[in-house]
């Protein structure tokens, strides 16, 4: 068995160049196919309804999900009640995955017309009210049969292949004042051949419709009437609506390994390569433009500072130093007595510094795994759940972090450093999601994550993450501190003014743009994921976007804190993280345009989650970058410094 990696094309291409070997493809880790006989059951299940775009309106209208038997929908329900479809991964839970049973009967290439799935349904004016601001917000269904979306096709050209949306849409809009309900569904089933008797799913299309003269018969059986009356549910009265359905199998040559192309695919990925190949060039400008200014100064200086260590002290006099073309000490070599001089509130920013490097290297590793396709998109909230459990993995790199760096800085309250670490950040994160969850809670969305998960996460936390950080930050405190190249005077040097670029806002405003612009244009399209319920699978850029960052990132840093050195100012510790970690101001920037741009909102939950999850995901970009900007400055000072003589 093999799973065809196909769907990698445009996100897998740029690495191609690293594998010594041409491969063929493999099957994941708990994907495995499912193979039907003729006339056997082929179960649908449903999941929570979605806010998605369309051809007409391309802007997201909610940010609210809700469950697929919601009371107010009026949807059929099986037999005993729909039911738990499996036990849900700890990421689907938390993005809002809520799979039912359904009371769709589906049999392997059984073509059936117009069947009823219940009673009639009445909508009274509270649920008419309901569905219609739900179809004003674009509202759409999420079914499944065997693991594969429920969609529509479309094409991206006139003579280009065709792709299948996820998901399709819960009506439609007539004009501003009526909403056309959608009340029977065409599903299409495409089959593929596994054998003399087995066949396959590797596709789902449904074609939804509006049919307000559909009825139900006295033998179980229905009248789907046609589609020249809608159905349009009416918010002054009752309204009386019957579900109906039909199912169409046919052949297809397309094999179960590569069933997911149709739904796995790249609007325009020339935009891709645009942005990848202007962001290299900025690296690579970047780069060297720091290697070479850097380069050439620190050789002169290091050059005119020892040549001033070879005088002698008699001769040392204003006019032999000048005479000889050498000058008194001045720039960054003046501070090294107050370089290596411990920052202001130390604790706060050894935390910061060990919960940026836990993000750091969860970061990585998430991306990694997901670029070689062991986080299937069929392996619904598999991105989230390794997330969560990589960060929680690596909390003992978090407390060891945290500990050497404020050993480093002559802290005293060990205790206090190894207690707050794995605790500061992670009380914001959580501390935030269930104020926003509240929200969900108080609208009944499906997205709102129910206490119990509440409960495993706080024990996750517990039970994994607290004690592996307390390990770290032991391990840590028992070695030996980070000696300093050069000795820390007693009393502190007077800074000079500075100039206008190298005041804090200014310099937040120069350094963190340029690590920004190497990941903009990708994360245009992880909002697009997020907020209009998409795939995203792109993880080969993401991979090489984020390997930009980081380079450009620190070389950005590196020639702040050279400069900031050269006016005598030693204070650079805090400056690199928050200069570096800027990057999030333009995060959440970005985020606000996007919301005008892209996003029409028209409650007031959508809004504050909207703005709450940005400020969120701006809050740990944030120590991310500062931490990337941090150790780059620290290795850095640290090197020059111990590259000349001190007396």
């Amino acid at each position: 068995m093999r799973l065809s990696i196909s769907w990698l094309p445009y996100g897998f291409l740029p690495l191609l160049f690293l594998a010594p070997f041409p491969a063929t493809g493999f099957y994941l880790p708990g994907v495995v196919p499912t193979s039907y006989k003729e006339g056997s059951t082929v179960p649908l299940h449903v999941n929570r309804l979605t806010p998605m775009s369309s051809v007409t309106d391309t802007q997201a209208r909610s940010a609210v999900s809700f469950g697929y038997y919601h009371p107010g929908f009026r949807f059929c329900k099986p037999e005993g009640g729909p039911k738990d479809v499996g036990p849900e991964s700890l990421g689907a839970v938390i993005f809002g995955d809520r799979i039912k049973t359904s009371p769709f009967e589906l049999y392997m290439m059984k073509n059936e017309t117009c069947k009823r799935l219940c009673g009639e349904q009445k909508f009274d004016m509270r649920s008419a009210t309901f569905v219609n601001r739900r179809i004003r917000e674009n509202l759409g269904h999420n079914w499944l049969i065997d693991g594969l979306p429920a969609g529509q096709p479309y094409q991206l050209s006139d003579n280009g292949p065709w792709y299948y949306t996820r998901g399709f849409p819960l009506g439609r809009h007539q004009d501003e004042q009526h909403q056309i309900l959608h009340n029977h569904f065409d599903l299409i089933i495409d089959y593929h051949a596994d054998g003399a008797e087995n066949y396959r799913v590797v596709g789902v299309r449904v074609d939804p419709s509006s049919r307000a003269g559909s009825k139900n018969l006295d033998d179980k059986t229905a009248d789907c009437g046609d589609e020249s009356t809608p159905v349009s549910l009416n918010e002054k009265g009752e309204t009386s609506v019957t579900w109906t359905y039909s199912v169409y199998w046919r052949p297809s040559p397309i094999a179960w390994a590569i069933r997911w192309d149709a739904y796995l695919h790249i609007d325009d990925p020339g935009i891709h390569w645009l942005s990848l190949a202007c962001a290299t060039a900025i690296v690579v400008f970047l780069t060297a433009t720091v290697s070479a200014i850097l380069m050439r100064a620190l050789k002169k200086d290091f050059a005119r500072y020892n040549r001033l260590e070879s005088f002698n002290l008699d001769d040392f006099s204003t006019s032999a130093v000048t005479e000889d073309g050498v000058q008194e000490d001045s720039g960054w070599k003046l501070v090294h007595g107050d370089v290596f001089r411990p920052p202001k509130n130390p604790l706060l920013l050894s935390i910061f510094l060990g919960n940026g490097a836990q993000l750091f290297f969860m970061t990585g590793i998430t991306i990694v795994f997901a670029l070689f396709g062991f986080l299937s998109p069929s392996n619904r909230g598999s991105l989230g759940t390794a997330m969560i459990v990589l960060y929680c993995m690596f909390a003992g790199i978090g407390g060891y972090v945290s500990a050497r760096v404020y050993k480093a800085f002559g802290g005293e309250s060990w205790k206090r450093n190894i207690a707050i670490t794995p605790v500061m950040v992670p009380a914001i994160v959580f501390g935030t999601f269930f104020l926003l969850n509240l929200f969900l809670w108080v609208q009944g969305s499906s997205g709102a994550v129910p206490f119990t998960t509440m409960l495993v996460l706080v024990a996750i936390w517990f039970l994994i993450s607290l004690p592996l950080s307390f390990g770290g930050s032991w391990l840590g405190f028992k070695q030996a501190a980070f000696q300093a190249p050069v000795h820390t005077n007693q009393i502190p040097r007077q800074i000079p003014p500075s100039t206008q670029y190298l005041r804090p806002f200014t310099s937040m405003l120069i350094v963190g743009f340029l690590p920004f612009c190497a990941i903009f244009w990708e994360l245009y399209f992880i909002m697009n994921s997020l907020w209009f319920d998409k795939l995203y699978f792109m993880f080969g850029f993401v991979f090489l976007s984020y390997g930009i960052m980081i380079i450009t990132c620190a070389s950005v840093t590196i020639m702040f804190v050279y400069y900031l050195l050269c006016s005598e100012d030693y204070r650079w510790q805090w400056r690199s993280f928050n200069s570096a970690g800027a990057s999030a101001i333009f995060v959440f920037g970005f985020a606000l345009i996007y919301w005008i741009l892209r996003l029409r909102f028209g409650g007031l939950t959508s809004v504050v989650l909207y703005v709450g999850y940005s400020s969120l995901i701006t809050f740990l970009f944030f120590i991310l970058t500062g931490t990337i900007g941090f150790f780059s400055s620290w290795a850095f000072v640290q090197r020059i410094y111990s590259s000349i003589r001190i007396d």
